[in-house]
C-alpha cells in the first residue's frame, strides 16, 4: 500500500506551483520530482494534480514516500524496545552497552541490525536510519526515521528545538548553582581519536541542567541538550567538576555502577501526520534505579550517624 506525506498549505506559499513547493519549500530534486511524476505520487485535495498548477492557502499536498534500498545493514535476531512508533518513525528503548549502529570494524550486533530483523520479520524492507546517536553505554531514548524525507522535516525540528531530548546523570558533588546552562566548544582530542576535548576551536555546545536531587556527595540531574555534540553532557560535567559517576573515560569510576549514569530519559517532537505534540519517555533501567538506591541507602546511614 503507497504511503503519503499530506502537505497543508501555508498562506505565505499560496500562488506557487506544485512544482516550485516542492523544490523551494520541500527540496525535492528535479529527479526525484520526476520520479514522482512516473509513479502518479503527487496528489492536490486527493486528486491527481500537474506540477504546474497553483496552490491555494488551505489545499492539501499528499506526496507519494518514495521508497529507498536497503543500506546494506545484516539483519540480526535480538530484543528490540519499541516505545512509539507511527508511518514516519519509531522511538526505541536502548539498552546500555549496545553500539546504535555499525561503525568502524563494528558491523553487527548493534540496535540497527536488530531493528533491522524485526522490521524484516514484518515484511519490510527499507531504510531505516537513526536520526542522533547514543553513546555505546548511554540508555533510553533514540529516534530511527523511516525515509529521507521524514528525516529531512526532524533534522529542522531538531535545528530549531521543535525536537527536545532530555536526560537524566548522576553526577559527582553538589552542583551549585542548582540549574544554568553550560556552554563550552567541543572539538577533537589533540592525542586519542575515541576522545573529544574542550577546545577554543570545537563546535559551539550548550547543555541546560537543573537538579532533581541532591544525595549526599551526588546529584541526580536532569539534563536538555541545545547541540548534539559527540560526548557533550559527559564533557560539560566534567567541564563543570561534576563529572559523571561511571564513567571510565571522563568521569569517576565506582564498583556500584558499571557504566556512566546517563539515561535519555524523554524526547519531545511534533508528529509529522498532523504536527501534534508527543512526548515519549523511557523508564530509568535496573542498572541506575540500583545506583540510584545505593546513593539514597547511603544518604540515609549518614544521616542517621
Amino acid at each position: 500500500m503507497k504511503k503519503f506525506h499530506a502537505h497543508v498549505i501555508a498562506n505565505e506559499h499560496a500562488g506557487l506551483t506544485i512544482e516550485a513547493y516542492l523544490k523551494q519549500i520541500l527540496h525535492y530534486s528535479g529527479r526525484k520530482i520526476q520520479k514522482l511524476t512516473r509513479l502518479k505520487g503527487i496528489r492536490l485535495n486527493s486528486k491527481p494534480a500537474f506540477l504546474q498548477k497553483k496552490i491555494k492557502t488551505a489545499d492539501v499536498l499528499h506526496v507519494l514516500i518514495l521508497e529507498e534500498k536497503p543500506d546494506g545493514i545484516v539483519p540480526e535476531p535480538g530484543s528490540v524496545d519499541i516505545l512509539y512508533e507511527d508511518e514516519y518513525l519509531l522511538v526505541l528503548n536502548k539498552p546500555a552497552g549496545l553500539l546504535v549502529h555499525p561503525a568502524g570494524r563494528t558491523t553487527s550486533g548493534t540496535l540497527a541490525n536488530y531493528l533491522a530483523h524485526h522490521l524484516q520479520q514484518r515484511g519490510s524492507t527499507n531504510t531505516v536510519r537513526p536520526l542522533h546517536r547514543l553513546d555505546r553505554d548511554t540508555s533510553g531514548c533514540i529516534v530511527f526515521v523511516k525515509d529521507a524525507y521524514s528525516q529531512f522535516l526532524l533534522e529542522q525540528q531538531l535545528k530549531t528545538g521543535i525536537l527536545t531530548r532530555t536526560y537524566q546523570a548522576l553526577v559527582q558533588g553538589i552542583v551549585n548553582p542548582s540549574s544554568g546552562t553550560i556552554e563550552a566548544p567541543i572539538g577533537p582530542h589533540p592525542t586519542l581519536a575515541n576522545r573529544r576535548s574542550i577546545c577554543p576551536q570545537g563546535d559551539p555546545a550548550v547543555t541546560n541542567y537543573r537538579t532533581i536531587q541532591t544525595l549526599g556527595d551526588i546529584s541526580l540531574l536532569e539534563l536538555s541538550l541545545e547541540t548534539g555534540r559527540t560526548h557533550q553532557i559527559r564533557l560539560h560535567m566534567t567541564h563543570s567538576s561534576h563529572p559523571l559517576i561511571g564513567d571510565g573515560m571522563y568521569g569517576v569510576r565506582v564498583p556500584w555502577m558499571k557504566r556512566q549514569a546517563l539515561h535519555a530519559i524523554s524526547l519531545t517532537f511534533h508528529r509529522l501526520k498532523d504536527d501534534r505534540e508527543i512526548t515519549v519517555q523511557a523508564p530509568l533501567p535496573e542498572d541506575f534505579r540500583q545506583a540510584l538506591a545505593y546513593c539514597v541507602a547511603k544518604e540515609k546511614k549518614c544521616t542517621q550517624t
